[in-house]
């Protein structure tokens, strides 16, 4: 009889029962987990047919720690309120009928930010608390981060000025601040947390995956750049090259991936030895192809856990370079930035206390969210 070619996918599938990680959906159908010892049943008695992916596994044990669970909403309020900013907090109201025409201010703002169009003659530079329209529907903080309210400088909270949280030193709305902030924060969390774990997951790759003198390399460089305080790094970074967020986002992100890498690479050394992955390399596959595509998907999950640290990480150190004077440009309103204001205003507590809250509130969401994904993809952790 002539051999038969075999595929590629039969082959490996058939050299991945025995010691490969779990396979990422198997098993029946319907939407339930079943719990150990209990048989699942319908309200008529008849047998009850379970779907019981990996993933559907991991949810369901991430379900279980009400913790973690309501740090993820917190997580979820905080990236709506960075999206919503400009509806939530504007000194332009959100619909407005002004001379017999229609207008959506804010919506205009984007499009003109956009270039794609122009404000008109008579709304350049105005204040459109002056106007007198006819039908107005403002925003609950009728108040922008930039607004400056001179006759109520350092402002305590008060509802009758509509202030609610206090104002800083020129009269800036600190409430305001606080929510056009967070898109900063979350900014820099994202993308910096971003970059450190793309360079982290590729190099710690190519590491655990060739060994040898690769590895060598690739680990003493990794020492190296551990021996320097990540922090100072980055002050003299943004120090070198400007207080951009852009400068910022990458400084933080190439002084803290080295985590990454180990973690990544002690990884793939297990990975690599497993049958399918010898199956891959006996087809012939290239070594790139193995990496990314057979040997990556199954051992990036601990990157996931380690990337709500990084995000948390990376929040806390712009909040630390605001307050030091290192951040953005003074113009722009930041968490840090009015905590720092809090230095020359003893008196005026709430500028140290709700910025400070916001950054620990944040901080401890990310690790619980961390923590939760840690605690459901540790299989001994699993009913």
């Amino acid at each position: 009889m002539a051999d038969r070619k075999v595929p590629e996918s039969e082959f490996i599938a058939d050299n991945t029962m025995a010691g490969g990680p779990m396979p990422q959906g198997m098993v029946t159908e319907g939407n339930e987990i079943p719990k150990n010892g209990k048989d699942h049943k319908n309200s008529d008695g008849s047998a009850r047919k379970v779907d019981q992916t990996y993933w559907s596994l991991v949810k369901h044990q991430y379900r279980k720690n009400k913790l973690a669970v309501a740090a993820l909403y917190v997580v979820f309020f905080l990236v709506a309120m960075a999206l919503t900013a400009d509806f939530v907090a504007n000194d332009k109201p959100l619909y407005c009928s002004y001379k017999g025409t229609s207008y959506f201010p804010v919506f205009k703002e984007y499009m003109v930010d956009l270039g794609l169009s122009k404000w008109e003659g008579e709304f350049l530079n105005v204040d459109w608390k002056s106007l007198e329209f006819e039908t107005a529907i403002w925003p609950p903080i009728r108040f922008s981060p930039g607004n400056v309210d001179l006759f109520n400088t350092s402002a305590s909270p008060s509802l009758e000025t509509g202030h609610y949280l206090g104002t800083d030193a020129i009269g800036r709305d600190v409430l305001s601040g606080l929510i056009h902030g967070s898109r900063v924060s979350l900014s820099v969390g994202f993308i910096a947390a971003g970059i450190a774990i793309f360079i982290g997951v590729l190099l710690g790759s190519v590491a655990g995956y060739y060994g040898g003198k690769v590895d060598l390399v690739i680990m003493r460089f990794v020492e190296i750049m551990q021996l320097f305080p990540s922090f100072f790094l980055i002050i003299t970074i943004v120090a070198l090259y400007g207080s951009s967020i852009w400068y910022i986002m990458i400084a933080i992100g190439l002084t803290s991936w080295t985590g990454n890498t180990k973690l990544i690479r002690g990884e793939i050394l297990k990975v690599r030895s497993m049958d399918y992955v010898q199956a891959a390399v006996s087809l012939g596959l290239s070594n790139v192809r193995i990496i990314f595509r057979h040997v990556l998907p199954n051992a990036i999950a601990p990157v996931l856990i380690a990337a709500s640290f990084e995000i948390a990480g990376a929040i806390l150190s712009e909040a630390g370079l605001s307050f030091l004077g290192f951040g953005v440009a003074a113009t722009k309103v930041t968490w840090g930035s009015v905590l720092s204001e809090a230095r020359g205003a003893t008196s005026s507590w709430w500028l140290a206390v709700f910025p400070g809250f916001m950054i620990f509130l944040t901080v401890v969401a990310y690790n619980l969210v961390g923590e939760g994904l840690r605690d459901a993809l540790d299989p001994k952790l699993r009913d």
